[in-house]
């Protein structure tokens, strides 16, 4: 693993924020978001176009989209559910929107009430309403990796979904390993499907660290051509299907991770480390993180006195 960037893209504060527990507060999000974009970050998830009733955390969505500066040369994302959230999504100005459907069918039918077929159906009606719109827009398959109840889902299956992905037109498609159940050399295999399909300028990988893999799939992905992934701010996030579980791989640990193996992410990561360690205020709770509690590796300290002879 060296040279070509690795670009991260942040989600702490849609994908991490939706299931806090604590509401925080809209002007503590714009102020985390814009200093994300003073760090460096080409692509933020900013928040969510869902119902405000099945997501009070980001009820807020265009008041923060209102209020954010707009750092040229970042990309501002947000999920959408319907042609509802499209519509208001195109009116706060968002650069991105992201849709997202299960390969899993148990696991669509938990999380968004119908089955993926459904939910595809669902997304060509959005991609009608936005079409000629100043947006792009990026397709996601969670589960991709394995369900929760269904367990492994064939390959077969994935490359199925994004082939529908691609005939709706979308810009992009992500791979979700929504639960923390990829391995490696799953995701090795995987990407090396999706690749001539998508392109690694087109396709994000989205690990959660719920086993602590995350950073090994990472490694296996960069390995197979992928370039973009997903990450979250002092780990934060997560499943509601994973008991247990942490949540996405945390953005200061990947970049730490990428800048001690040589590889350029263009972000500050000593910026990264002070807004991780501010997280604990805002969201009420320690959080996932490494390096923000260990510190970089580089970070030496004094030698301990000799022991007396």
């Amino acid at each position: 693993m060296s040279g070509d960037t690795l670009i991260v893209q942040e989600v702490a504060t849609r994908d991490g924020f939706q299931i806090e527990p604590a509401f925080v507060e809209t002007a503590e999000k714009i102020r985390l978001i814009d200093a994300l974009a003073e760090a460096g970050f080409s692509r933020i998830e900013v928040s969510s176009f869902v119902s405000p009733k099945a997501v009070p955390a980001l009820a807020d969505a265009a008041d923060v989209f209102a209020g954010i500066r707009r750092r040229p040369g970042t990309v501002y994302v947000a999920l959408v559910p319907n042609p509802k959230g499209a519509e208001r999504a195109l009116a706060a100005k968002v650069d991105e929107i992201n849709l997202v459907a299960s390969v899993s069918d148990t696991h669509n039918h938990a999380n968004m009430g119908m089955s993926p077929a459904d939910s595809i159906a669902g997304f060509a009606r959005i991609m009608d309403s936005v079409r000629g719109a100043p947006v792009s827009t990026n397709a996601t398959v969670a589960t991709a990796f394995g369900c929760p109840f269904e367990g492994d889902q064939q390959a077969d299956k994935v490359v199925a979904q994004v082939e529908r992905y691609l005939s709706l037109g979308v810009d992009g498609v992500t791979l979700a390993d929504t639960t923390g159940m990829a391995n490696p050399r799953q995701v090795a295999r995987l990407v090396a499907r999706i690749l001539p399909l998508v392109g690694p300028e087109r396709l994000t990988l989205h690990f959660h660290n719920t086993r602590g893999l995350g950073l090994a799939n990472v490694l296996a992905a960069y390995d197979a051509g992928a370039r973009r992934f997903d990450a979250a701010l002092g780990g934060l996030g997560g499943c509601p299907f994973a008991p247990g579980a942490t949540g996405n791989i945390c953005t200061e640990d990947l970049v730490s991770m990428a800048h001690e193996m040589g590889v350029p992410t263009g972000l500050n990561l000593d910026a990264l480390l002070g807004l991780s360690r501010d997280l604990p205020r805002l969201v009420g709770h320690d959080v996932p993180g490494q390096v923000a509690k260990a510190g970089r590796p580089c970070d030496l300290h004094p030698a301990p006195p000799a022991r007396a002879a």
